[in-house]
């Protein structure tokens, strides 16, 4: 299939989720193909990638009807089903209600609980997370041994979460090595599938 015929193909999945998430067609559209862009050179088929977008868009949506809080302070990382929960709450319960919550999503295969509860992160912790993220991505871009594509990287008090699927090995002890480098990085931790793991065909 041409990427015109992807695109508009994933246009109408998007559009079809938005509607039964709340979100606005434009932004459907904006994602299709920023998404039909993006598995043309990952290893996730076209398929998987549009099931981790409803994912997402769905568990969102439980998260805002069960409880705010939790809507807005746990981020969300889904790869071929795998669901990495992160972010810090207020509550302990915060963290079951959203696992919970994570599981009703049609598709989803595991859940990871990384949820932290923290009332002490401030406006500084966020800064330095978002500047860990920011390195480590332009170091990945750059890294010609590593197709950073297929990774999602997400930071929460300078804790480095990955979540994706690598050629082999050796590439995600590089971009674990790339991740320590990082100054603030306090810890790494991977749940990268590697690509012929046979999970991924079940």
């Amino acid at each position: 299939m041409s990427k015109v015929g992807i695109v508009f193909k994933l246009t109408l999945a998007f559009i079809g989720i938005a509607t039964l998430s709340g979100c606005s067609t434009t932004g459907a559209v904006i994602g299709a193909g920023a998404v039909a862009a993006n598995t043309a050179a990952e290893e996730r088929s076209f398929q998987n990638a549009v099931t981790d977008v409803q994912i997402q868009l769905e568990i969102n949506d439980l998260f805002l009807r069960e409880n705010v809080s939790i809507f807005r302070k746990v981020n969300i990382q889904v790869n071929e089903g795998k669901v990495l929960l992160s972010g810090n709450v207020e509550l302990p319960e915060h963290r079951i209600i959203a696992v919970r919550e994570a599981w009703k999503a049609n598709g989803v295969r595991e859940v990871i609980n990384e949820i932290e509860v923290n009332n002490d992160s401030g406006i500084t912790d966020y800064a330095r997370d978002v500047w860990i993220n920011t390195q480590l991505k332009t170091v990945l871009l750059f890294d010609k041994e590593i197709t950073s594509i297929n990774y999602n990287i997400d930071t929460v008090n300078q804790s480095v979460y990955l979540l994706g699927i690598a050629q082999n090995q050796q590439e995600v002890n590089r971009v674990i090595a790339h991740a320590k480098d990082i100054d603030y990085v306090k810890r790494v931790v991977s749940y990268v599938t590697l690509k012929d793991d046979p999970s991924r065909t079940q």
